[in-house]
């Protein structure tokens, strides 16, 4: 993401794989992959094939001109297979002919869209075992650490913070991603002599795709991911909580310049539990976006397949930037247990 708080709400590392090149890079893998099954499938010529896979490389792409082009077409995937298929005959005119044999524009943005998707995933699945890693340490440290339990934010009963803890590692505990899914259908999704039963089989392998398809899979990606948004979240409220003047039971760590205030010296905000904030408060409505997306017209949708490709990378971008925040938090938190146990008393 480009934007002025781009290492902010979000990822860097994420941000790349979101990037615009990435995006293309992603389209390119898919044409890349089925010239190559085609060809293994008996369907197009070795070589041609070869001619292909080489040519979709990034390095050949205009990208500003696939931008311009986009508007024209409606969607990313028609300028660049122009753009492919236009090298590809600069190095083998009779290798042009079978560039995105039988696919149609959908195959190759959805498919686009999953492998990134599925690289988002592997990240994900590494850094929430982080970011639990360090909740059992902390749930550990804190098993009896006193602290007053709060319950309509008013004093309630004597708990532990390491059971505060362990109920936020819970929550997390329960996130499983779904496994994206290969489009490769055709014009009207029902195939064709060059995109068969074989070659779709072949394609899923290749990118160690589930074999299920459809069955709302970007749906029920969205709602995962919101649904993290929302645990971060509530951590994130939680300590926020904590860390009023009033209550000073918490903080977050300590750095050069962090948490001031411009005209307030004496402030120390809790910007990391902010930015989180943030963007579970954004989340709900970009989750919405992909639901509302999903009663799809017919065999392809004028403006509901649409909708869903930034709001998903969006999600897929907030999220990420929530995650890192998250581990951030936890690994640099300060407990104060002698004010837990003066405001206990």
């Amino acid at each position: 993401m480009t934007t002025l708080y781009a290492t902010y709400f979000y990822s860097p590392s994420v941000n790349e794989l979101l990037s615009d090149e990435h995006t293309i890079a992603s389209m390119l893998r898919f044409e890349g992959a089925l010239a190559l099954v085609q060809a293994q499938c008996g369907i197009i010529p070795q070589e041609s094939a070869n001619v292909i896979n080489n040519c979709c490389n990034m390095e050949f792409i205009d990208i500003e001109q696939l931008k311009k082009d986009v508007k024209l077409g409606g969607n990313a995937a028609i300028p660049l297979v122009k753009q492919l298929t236009k090298i590809v005959k600069m190095q083998d005119e009779e290798a042009s002919k079978y560039v995105h044999l039988g696919a149609t524009s959908q195959d190759v943005v959805d498919t686009g869209i999953a492998l990134q998707m599925q690289a988002y995933s592997l990240w994900l699945e590494t850094q929430l075992s982080i970011l639990k890693q360090s909740l059992i340490k902390l749930t550990q440290e804190h098993r009896q650490t006193l602290m007053i339990g709060r319950t309509l934010l008013q004093q309630a009963k004597p708990i532990t913070f390491g059971l505060k803890v362990a109920k936020w590692l819970n929550s997390i505990s329960q996130i499983q991603c779904s496994n994206p899914s290969l489009t490769l259908g055709g014009a009207v999704g029902a195939g064709n002599e060059f995109i068969g039963s074989e070659v779709h089989k072949r394609m899923i392998n290749s990118f160690a795709f589930s074999p299920t398809s459809g069955g709302g899979g970007l749906g029920l990606f969205a709602c995962q991911l919101g649904i993290l948004s929302g645990h971060l979240g509530k951590i994130a409220k939680d300590i926020s909580l904590l860390m009023q003047t009033e209550v000073g039971e918490i903080f977050e760590g300590a750095a050069d310049g962090k948490g001031g205030s411009s005209t307030m010296p004496h402030k120390r905000n809790p910007v990391t539990c902010t930015a989180i904030l943030a963007n579970a408060t954004r989340t709900p409505q970009l989750v919405a976006t992909i639901l509302a997306a999903m009663p799809q017209e017919h065999e392809r949708s004028a403006g509901l397949w649409h909708a869903e490709w930034e709001p998903m990378s969006q999600l897929m971008g907030l999220t990420a930037g929530s995650v890192e925040r998250a581990i951030e938090l936890i690994n640099g938190l300060e407990v104060d247990k002698e004010r837990m146990r003066q405001n206990i008393e």
